[in-house]
């Protein structure tokens, strides 16, 4: 009998994902620190052979992804090539339908930046099945309020925009006077969200806490929902709580800095600067927070940059390391202290980055098990449901979106 050919569901993708995901908790959960290798990575066997990886092997796997490069590395340990293989298999997901947008709405793109125009068009264009059959578009998580404007002329709806800054609002209002949209300032943290079951609710990047919110509300609006996962980790709690009935019996509880893994992307060349800039930015982090604890400080890995813009990572360490002592009441770092925290970092940041692998392997299958938490627990609910890509990587790496639909046949495509 010839294999079926038709795509697993939601429910199915799930499955899948938490019988790769769970066993290897222990590795989402435990950050490399200070170069010492991990304890899941000691259990495994697996300490050997990173450490023993070249630098030509190291920058592949970290621009290709382990998973992708695993096979040509030699004396790779049968375990890792099992999870690697298992979990790229298990966090692919399939491309949205997009319908192309009109002349008229791609003019109105013209003054905004690329890359979020590509992101808009690309969602405009796959929510066009859904929004025909909804009375009314939310955009949670407005910001300055592109999609709601172009939602609502592209579809000839009401569309309202929640933001929770009440300047955006401002700024949203203005631009969109004398159209179908209009803006509200709306805290979905301090306020309950409500839906009506005729709304199509959307969140582009609704990070963290926000989405699982938006997805509740659907749920028990019941509405359409098209939502667009980013920075799972802004949440108010130590850890997230999974959504759906199959997720809590796998025990997928997801603690705040495992999900900041998700926001780990394998690729050939940087967003903001060039691959090689990015490194050199999370060696001087590195580099900083030895500095902090040689002055006593007890700094967790990631806590270094409190109150500071990560991009001031790319400048100097002396810079970097004047912000972050006046900002702890310390005095500034002498010239001997910058060199020594340089050096030892050189070393203890490429062992780290050799142990930071299996961890890296497993971001996107933790950031799609999450997608697809939220997709089935509308399921549950009587949802007709989609996980999918909608963006290009090279537009954004988070371009996991989930789509639910209350009525048959809604989602479209």
């Amino acid at each position: 009998m010839p294999p079926s050919t038709t795509p697993p569901s939601v429910a199915q993708r799930l499955a899948r994902a938490l019988e790769v995901l769970v066993p290897a908790l222990d590795i989402v959960e435990a950050r490399v620190d200070e170069g010492a290798p991990p304890a899941w990575c000691e259990a495994r066997g697996w300490t050997g052979f990173l450490l023993a990886l070249s630098d030509a092997d190291l920058a592949r796997c970290e621009a290709e992804g382990l998973a992708a490069c695993i096979d040509g590395l030699e004396g790779a340990p049968p375990s890792l090539v099992a999870l690697a293989r298992a979990a790229d298999e298990a966090a692919r997901l399939p491309r949205r339908p997009v319908e192309p947008l009109p002349p008229a709405s791609l003019d109105e793109l013209r003054a905004v930046p690329a890359r979020k125009r590509l992101q808009l068009e690309a969602l405009l264009g796959a929510v066009a099945p859904m929004a025909a059959r909804a009375r009314r578009l939310v955009d949670v998580g407005a910001g300055h309020g592109h999609f709601t404007r172009l939602a609502a002329a592209r579809f000839d709806r009401d569309a309202v925009g929640l933001e929770r800054e009440p300047d955006r609002v401002a700024t949203a209002s203005a631009l969109a006077a004398g159209g179908r949209a209009r803006f509200v300032a709306f805290d979905a943290f301090e306020q309950a969200l409500a839906f009506a079951p005729d709304d199509l609710a959307v969140g582009l990047h609704a990070c963290g806490e926000l989405g699982d919110r938006t997805v509740t509300a659907a749920a028990e609006a019941p509405c359409d929902l098209a939502l667009v996962s980013c920075c799972l980790q802004k949440i108010g709690a130590p850890a997230r709580a999974p959504l759906s009935a199959a997720a809590r019996a796998a025990g997928l509880v997801l603690k705040r800095e495992a999900l900041g893994l998700t926001n780990l992307t394998a690729r050939p060349a940087g967003v903001e600067a060039s691959l090689d800039e990015e490194l050199l930015a999370r060696e001087r982090r590195h580099a900083l927070l030895s500095l902090l604890r040689g002055r006593g400080l007890d700094v967790a890995l990631g806590e270094e940059m409190r109150g500071i813009n990560r991009r001031r990572a790319h400048g100097g360490l002396r810079e970097l390391a004047a912000r972050a002592l006046a900002l702890r009441g310390l005095g500034p770092a002498t010239e001997a202290e910058l060199r020594e925290r340089e050096v030892a970092a050189r070393t203890a940041f490429g062992q780290m980055r050799r142990l930071t692998l299996p961890r890296a392997l497993l971001a996107r299958l933790t950031e799609v098990a999450v997608a697809l938490d939220r997709a089935s627990a509308l399921g549950e609910r009587g949802h007709e449901v989609e996980a999918a890509i909608v963006f290009e990587p090279e537009v954004t790496p988070r371009n996991v979106a989930i789509f639910a639909s209350a009525r048959p046949g809604g989602l479209g495509g």
